[in-house]
């Protein structure tokens, strides 16, 4: 079988935390370095990277801080090169960025239930829609995966991007985006033939 008709293994490294996400803050685009839990969630990606059977054929990474130290990091231990993709940079969630969670609930609580349950109707105040982001991640795929036949690739993309990709590729539903605002650390692996077959939900 010629690597052309191989799927491209993707995998979804969730950068660590910085102080936004352990205070329950929504970071969206800010440059924010790791906090010590943060640094400590990347040693920790790091050995789970070494203790599987993946090997990282290229690394890319989004703009924000979080994601360049975490991929440097996994780049220098894993002796991978990394490879910077501004369009895999985070949702711009606009007036909102740097606002507790808690706060939006409490001062907007219509806005805030539509986020959770239909967040492709909502754009946060001065961001973007998530078919603006949708559409630039995709476009950064489709060249990824085809590079990449047959290959695994580590993406280093904070959410909601990382819930975007694996809508973008399988389909599934988003989600609650509040609750994604908390997630990091963490890795997820997707088989992926085409992104061109793809369709936006809606």
């Amino acid at each position: 079988m010629s690597s052309s008709s191989l799927p491209t293994n993707l995998v979804i490294i969730r950068p660590g935390s910085t102080s936004y996400e352990t205070e329950g803050r929504i970071r969206g685009t800010l440059d924010i370095p790791l906090d010590q839990s943060g640094l400590e969630e990347t040693a920790l990606l790091i050995r789970d990277l070494e203790a599987s059977e993946l090997r990282l054929d290229a690394l890319y990474h989004s703009p924000c801080r979080p994601a360049v130290e975490t991929a440097e990091a996994i780049g220098q231990a894993l002796g991978v090169s990394i490879r910077l993709v501004p369009g895999l940079r985070n949702l711009n969630y606009g007036l909102w960025q740097g606002m507790l969670i808690e706060e939006i609930r409490n001062r907007q609580p219509k806005i805030y239930r539509q986020w959770q349950d239909l967040p492709d109707c909502v754009c946060p105040p001065e961001g973007e829609t998530i078919a603006q982001a949708e559409e630039r991640v995709g476009r950064e795929l489709q060249k990824i995966v085809r590079r990449h036949r047959g290959e695994t690739v580590g993406l280093v993309v904070s959410e909601s991007i990382a819930r975007l990709i694996k809508r973008i590729c399988t389909l599934c539903p988003l989600g609650d985006l509040w609750k994604a605002e908390t997630e990091h650390g963490c890795i997820e692996c997707l088989a992926v033939e085409s992104i061109e077959s793809a369709k936006t939900p809606g």
